[in-house]
């Protein structure tokens, strides 16, 4: 699909792809997020998503450098998402398709609905290491990756990673703190210790894929065939589904099959 130039124009205000509105600082991020709902975090123009790393250049064609250690607007991305992680006001995880990413307070009961699983479904769904992780964390609340590993008694280092990542995927644990010295680790904590609130909201699916394709909508100004069910990794009939009820809200209008754009964009 091709994007029409007012679109673009309308991506560039809202993405930060533009040089007076570049992100230098973390609260500049956080403002981001809470405006948009949610972002990828380093990724750039090749992915259609806004990130970090794209508002951090101030440009559409942001395209991440071979050597991002001597890039400094990769470096200074690196450092806003670390920055943003540990100061916690926004929610940040690799979540959907393992993609790090951050998520708005507002919108976590919605990620919720869709990703996560309550505490009864554990033990059915959760792999044997995701589960002594878990374990680990109910009691000591925070650990480092090398500690964590030892207590869950975890000797694989390869199965440790993937079960953390099947737990961040199911909004069961997020990195609370990163660090460099002595040597490089992550801090892992309970996402419900983070935001305790917004994992307790019960919203039902239907409502949740509703408003997370009103915020995607709103986003985007446009989008296209198939757009909504891939970024959210939902079938294209849950997704069409929820588009029709933006146009019955009179929220969106239908160019054609597949295509939505903005009522008053």
């Amino acid at each position: 699909m091709k994007i029409p130039e007012e679109i673009e124009q309308y991506r560039d205000r809202r993405w930060r792809r533009e040089e007076t509105l570049k992100i230098e600082k973390a609260a500049q991020v956080e403002e981001m997020v809470e405006d948009l709902g949610f972002c990828l975090t380093l990724t750039d123009s090749r992915t259609p998503l806004p990130s970090v790393y794209v508002a951090v250049c101030g440009r559409r064609d942001a395209h991440t450098p071979q050597n991002v250690q001597k890039d400094y607007e990769s470096s200074l991305a690196w450092v806003l998402k670390d920055e943003v992680m540990q100061r916690g006001k926004v929610y940040y995880s690799k979540l959907i398709k393992g993609r790090a990413m951050f998520v708005a307070p507002r919108l976590i009961p919605y990620f919720n609905a869709l990703y996560g699983i309550p505490k009864y479904q554990e033990k059915d769904v959760l792999s044997l290491e995701a589960q002594k992780i878990l374990q680990v964390l109910r009691k000591e609340w925070e650990m480092a990756t090398s500690d964590l590993r030892v207590d869950a008694k975890i000797e694989d280092r390869k199965k440790l990673t993937k079960a953390i990542e099947e737990l961040q995927k199911l909004m069961k644990v997020v990195p609370s703190e990163v660090l460099y010295q002595p040597k490089f680790t992550y801090i892992w904590t309970l996402s419900e210790g983070r935001f305790p609130k917004e994992l307790a909201k019960k919203v039902v699916r239907e409502d949740a894929v509703r408003e997370l394709a009103r915020c995607f909508l709103l986003m985007q100004g446009m989008t296209g065939r198939g757009e909504l069910a891939k970024t959210l990794s939902i079938s294209r009939k849950e997704a069409g589904k929820a588009n029709h009820q933006l146009v019955d809200e009179g929220f969106a209008e239908r160019l054609e099959t597949g295509v939505y754009r903005l009522t008053k964009f």
